[in-house]
């Protein structure tokens, strides 16, 4: 038996294993019994109506630990992975307490710079930005405040997306396996391991967070998700596995919600620190659209970033620039689309008063 194909048989094994820990550890968090089975009871700015387990993100980050772990001795160190599990545990840690106790915000916010700063301290720092047909070499300090900015408004965006049965969860399974088939790609096993390890993790708790949802992820699974995902896209592009946009296509979905969603609100002079329902999401499910529905319109949207992702990474700069232009656009009709919805219902809930 060759190397590579041991490599993969013992990677089967490591992903097997970091999905039976999420699945069994997320199973036992579902039993009232358990000490970790804490409850999220609804709100006025919730759409669930039952309260429910909010402390899934446990199973997820214990289980992808468990497989970076596995990997480090069957594998070696190598030269990030490290770090990367540093800033993850001190992220689900510090998450962990504020799901529990309650953080203020800037007790949260320095938290993400320490986890960003320990990244780019590493070394995850993204020198250039490229476009299909241009490219831009940054100063290291343009590239140091670029990348720590992306890390932490990816952890804090991540954290607004988490609002909907299967929706954070479905995005880590469909995002982390695409950037995996990326490390593939380009010969990176560590990479694609790295990142089907946390997709592995995210599909264990996923079994259970599909609507109706038996619990939910809470800050310490959609945080840290939010980390490993700014993480490896900057990873991915400063070492030449994809281009930085491609991996900003594949988690687009979440990406373009979150951004047009927050820029809003601060037009509008809005608390942006604040919970609401407000996201594009949360309309179309207030909209009698449901979660299941919803979820699964926005799963064949991920699904369609990460093909086209790939399809177009692999072709000349003039596709990649018309795959670009479409999802910029399919983005602004859909969310007008979304708004008449939200409307008509609005509309017609009036009437029947």
């Amino acid at each position: 038996m060759g190397i590579s194909e041991m490599f993969w048989i013992g990677s089967a094994i490591v992903l097997l294993a970091t999905f039976a820990v999420s699945a069994t550890i997320t199973r036992n968090i579902c039993n009232p019994a358990s000490r970790l089975h804490v409850l999220d009871h609804p709100n006025e700015r919730s759409l669930h109506t039952h309260p429910t387990p909010r402390t899934g993100g446990v199973a997820i980050v214990t289980a992808a630990l468990s497989g970076f772990v596995m990997l480090i001795l069957w594998r070696g160190m190598g030269d990030f992975l490290p770090w990367l599990i540093l800033s993850t545990i001190i992220m689900s840690v510090l998450s962990y307490i504020d799901d529990h106790r309650g953080l203020s915000v800037p007790v949260r916010l320095l938290g993400h710079w320490v986890c960003a700063g320990i990244l780019v301290i590493a070394g995850l720092v993204l020198s250039s930005f490229s476009l299909p047909g241009a490219a831009w070499l940054w100063p290291v300090w343009a590239s140091i405040v670029f990348s720590l900015l992306f890390v932490i408004w990816m952890v804090n965006l991540y954290n607004f997306m988490d609002g909907m049965d299967g929706f954070a969860g479905g995005m880590a399974v469909i995002g982390f396996a695409t950037l995996s088939l990326f490390g593939i790609l380009a010969g990176n096993e560590q990479y694609a391991v790295i990142c089907a390890i946390t997709a592995t993790a995210a599909a264990g708790f996923l079994w259970f967070n599909f609507p109706p949802a038996r619990i939910f992820m809470g800050d310490v699974g959609s945080s840290t998700l939010g980390l490993l995902a700014a993480a490896l896209s900057l990873w991915g592009a400063r070492d030449g596995i994809f281009p930085f946009w491609a991996a900003v296509l594949v988690f687009s979905p979440f990406i373009a919600d979150a951004t047009v969603t927050l820029l809003q609100r601060l037009w509008r002079g809005e608390r942006i620190w604040q919970a609401h329902k407000k996201h594009y999401y949360q309309q179309l499910v207030q909209a009698g659209w449901g979660h299941r529905r919803t979820v699964l319109v926005q799963y064949v949207i991920m699904f369609s970033c990460g093909a086209t992702a790939l399809w177009g990474m692999l072709k000349p700069e003039a596709i990649q620039i018309v795959v670009l232009v479409g999802w910029l656009l399919f983005y602004c009709v859909f969310f007008f689309l979304v708004s008449q919805i939200t409307k008509r219902h609005l509309n017609d809930s009036q009437k029947t008063r």
